[in-house]
């Protein structure tokens, strides 16, 4: 949309079109004077020359007109116009010399229509060009606040992004950066191209750094957004090359750099085999179906055609937004149940699972904020642990194939209340896992899998660290960290769950799945990362006139400075090389289920703190805060 001041500049299209006409009449006036003169040396209009000049004008405006010449803007015309006037002024000096033959008119020579054909279609394309490029100099020059830009990738898609930005009233394209040295100091459409280490010197130039480099990996985004770090300049960058050629979004459409573009990793290609053979045809009930790690199961589920997906949540606006998000991806020949419900409710949950013939379970319903679960012991314990012993029984009743838990690494060696709590529902599942070992031996038709998934952080959780930072940039900080040097692992949440996925294919029953969570990451450091990306300055002693300050409030009860996977013994190979499995020790059943029963009567009483002496016997590494 042009803005109120572009009429200033801007005819009405009907005035243009018919200064287009009239250009074309003297384009071809001018191009068959100029052939004449070429073959005379004289400027001379007999009657055969005006005769010429009269039918050329004539079926030229007819061509022109019928074929479309004039509906094109004239501000965005593009190469696939310009062979359209070649093709059109072709088409018209062939039908001149075509009534010349027939008529015996003796209009054009062959010598002479290629010249015709040369100098009239370099006029119109030549004038169209300069018409484009002052109108949309104009257009340009009228905008007082445009963004200076350098684009990082001198590739078919930076020239993409640049032909579409020469368009935009917002940008100016001061220059290009690549890392490739044959192209440094060469140009690409009359802007300059330089070495990436010019970006200093050129730092003052350009309000923004736009990377167009749509396929690149995820470590060399890393480098070189690092490169760029501490310079003081807002980055920006192109859709991926999926994006893009699956229409999903333009080449224009510049998004900001975010934190996961940093922590990512290349993720690892699925195997097929598991995701469809956990998946497709299958029964699934998926708990906590509203949160983080829940509704993204739900999404990837769906894409490996299940025969039905339950989704599970005891929390109405949160089953409510993945509803709706997952009304606009239901597939015709997939069943979607939304079930309100508490997953701690064993009759419930039996109902549930024999009216639906639920073949798999993926219980992902978990209270999991450290500070909330700190502050609220009782309920935490009753809906973590009480879940999963609801979830296993009813799985029994029911005669389920595989029951997959999401844990956490907050379950090995807990220093908070969240991972006792995450770590007895490890052992409640391996003790039923046991159990049906010895069972096995007796009745194979009646076996459920009982298996655990283990893992960090997730990027964009609720309970990730990065949204809070988010936000505090967002409002001018401070960004508050509880330690400067508390580190954490953190994945992707599509990668954590399709990992998950194919983990429960290969569940035999009482393993712990580990995830290759890669490098951990220094909290502090996310947090400096954060603010320079954002194009902000870290204010401390060093630089007192900065935009966001870092503050450390000291560690939270039961926060650890790092977390760990695994509690004992190794970790072993598996078929899918980013997953490990452990058999770890545990409780048996006929020691674990007194204690259970027990610690449900304390529960159910709200004595805390017998609830939580049981739970310290259960969990003896748990170091008790409460």
């Amino acid at each position: 949309m042009f803005s109120k001041h572009d009429k200033y500049f801007f005819p009405h299209r009907p005035f243009l079109r018919i200064v287009l006409v009239i250009i074309d009449l003297l384009i071809i006036s001018f191009s068959l004077f100029l052939v004449n003169y070429s073959r005379t040396n004289l400027f001379s209009l007999d009657s055969k020359n005006l005769l010429e000049l009269v039918i050329l004008i004539s079926l030229g405006l007819v061509i022109y007109i019928i074929t479309g010449q004039y509906k094109a803007l004239s501000s965005y015309v593009s190469s696939k116009s310009f062979y359209q006037i070649i093709y059109r002024n072709t088409f018209l000096i062939l039908i001149i010399l075509f009534i010349g033959f027939s008529f015996n008119l003796k209009f054009l020579s062959r010598y002479d229509s290629v010249q015709l054909f040369f100098v009239i279609n370099s006029l119109s394309v030549g004038i169209r060009v300069i018409l484009r490029d002052l109108l949309l100099g104009l257009r340009i020059g009228n905008n007082s606040s445009q963004n200076k830009v350098a684009i990082y990738g001198a590739g078919e898609a930076g020239a993409q992004l640049c032909a579409s930005l020469k368009t935009n009233r917002k940008y100016k394209i001061i220059n290009f950066f690549d890392d490739d040295k044959n192209l440094w100091n060469r140009e690409l459409m009359g802007i300059p191209i330089y070495s990436p280490s010019e970006i200093n010197k050129a730092n003052r130039k350009y309000d923004q750094l736009l990377i167009s480099i749509p396929s690149l990996t995820s470590n060399r985004r890393k480098e070189i957004l690092e490169s760029l770090e501490g310079k003081g300049i807002t980055i920006l960058q192109i859709p991926t090359l999926e994006d893009i050629s699956s229409g999903k979004a333009r080449i224009d459409s510049l998004r900001s750099i975010e934190i996961e573009d940093l922590l990512g990793r290349d993720p690892s290609k699925p195997i097929k085999e598991l995701l469809q053979g956990s998946i497709s045809g299958r029964v699934i009930c998926v708990t906590g179906a509203g949160g983080s790690i829940g509704s993204e199961l739900c999404r990837q589920i769906l894409n490996y055609s299940p025969k039905k997906l339950i989704l599970l949540e005891q929390n109405e606006p949160s089953l409510y937004l993945i509803q709706q998000e997952l009304c606009e991806k239901i597939k015709k020949d997939v069943i979607i149940k939304y079930v309100l419900g508490d997953a701690s409710n064993f009759k419930f949950v039996k109902k549930l699972f024999l009216d639906e013939c639920v073949s798999d379970v993926y219980h992902a319903a978990a209270y999991k904020h450290v500070p909330m679960a700190e502050l609220n012991p009782l309920s935490t314990i009753n809906n973590n642990i009480g879940s999963s012993i609801s979830i296993c029984n009813a799985a029994i009743e029911a005669n389920i194939e595989r029951v997959i838990l999401i844990s956490t690494d907050k379950a090995v060696r807990p220093t908070n209340l969240m991972g006792a709590s995450k770590r007895l529902s490890e052992l409640i599942f391996q003790a039923h896992a046991d159990d049906f070992k010895l069972k096995n031996l007796i009745n194979e038709d009646k076996k459920v899998k009982f298996s655990m998934v283990r893992f960090g952080n997730v990027l964009g959780s609720s309970g990730s660290v990065v949204p809070l930072f988010k936000k505090q940039i967002a409002r001018g900080g401070p960004l508050t960290l509880t330690h400067p040097e508390i580190i954490r692992y953190f994945m992707t949440i599509f990668e954590a769950v399709e990992l998950v996925l194919q983990a429960s294919e290969l569940a035999q029953g009482g393993e712990v799945f580990l995830l290759d969570m890669g490098k951990p990451i220094k909290i502090l450091d996310l947090a400096k990362k954060m603010i320079i990306l954002s194009g902000l300055e870290i204010k401390n002693s060093n630089n007192p006139e900065g935009d966001i300050e870092i503050k450390f409030t000291g560690l939270r009860p039961g926060e650890k400075l790092f977390e760990e996977l695994l509690i004992d013994g190794k970790a072993k190979a598996t078929k899918h090389n980013l997953i490990f499995k452990a058999e770890e020790e545990f409780i048996s059943s006929e020691n674990l289920w007194p204690a259970l029963n027990n610690l449900k009567k304390e529960i159910e009483e709200q004595n805390l703190e017998k609830a939580l002496i049981i739970l310290n016997k259960l969990v003896p590494e748990w170091q008790r805060n409460i």
